[in-house]
């Protein structure tokens, strides 16, 4: 594996199956919030998959929340690829699209606080997030004791 070179590419819709696994595991234990295969058909164009030697290992995707605020949502690494770098691939994959979108803020709701701030986001109060909290918080069965970190990137 590491010798393997990661690839990132936009998502099509032959990738909904394993995205709809990938993103399943994440949501059985708590971590992420569940897909189901139809929403992953309908918003594939903001999904970039993680591939090495043509296996897709990873995903993460796009989500606008205001006029310059965009959310990096459903980031996840297959078990046995953690640890090489992929995740921090995809966000910079992620980050380029902002930027393309001239989009200035990038946010994400975590567990995994320190990567992201390895990865040049700050740990931030997610109550700054009024647009999250009004599109997805109000649906999580955690809304009243969420115990995700917020991080935020303001791009220049």
């Amino acid at each position: 594996m590491m010798q393997a070179i990661c690839t990132c590419r936009p998502a099509t819709e032959d990738d909904v199956e394993v995205l709809f696994h990938l993103i399943s595991g994440y949501a059985e234990k708590g971590i992420m919030l569940p897909r189901s295969r139809e929403a992953l058909k309908r918003l594939i164009g903001t999904f970039v998959v993680a591939e090495v030697e043509g296996v897709i290992v990873g995903c993460g995707s796009l989500c606008q929340l205001g006029k310059d605020l965009v959310e990096i949502r459903s980031l996840g690494i297959t078990d046995g690829y953690k640890g090489f770098g992929i995740g921090s691939k995809l966000v910079d994959k992620l980050i380029e699209q902002a930027r393309e979108q001239n989009l200035t803020k990038v946010m994400a709701l975590t567990y995994e606080d320190r990567f992201f701030v390895k990865n040049g986001f700050n740990v931030v109060d997610k109550e700054i997030f009024p647009e999250k909290v009004w599109t997805d918080c109000v649906n999580c069965p955690k809304q009243k004791n969420c115990d995700e970190i917020a991080v935020l990137k303001v791009l220049n």
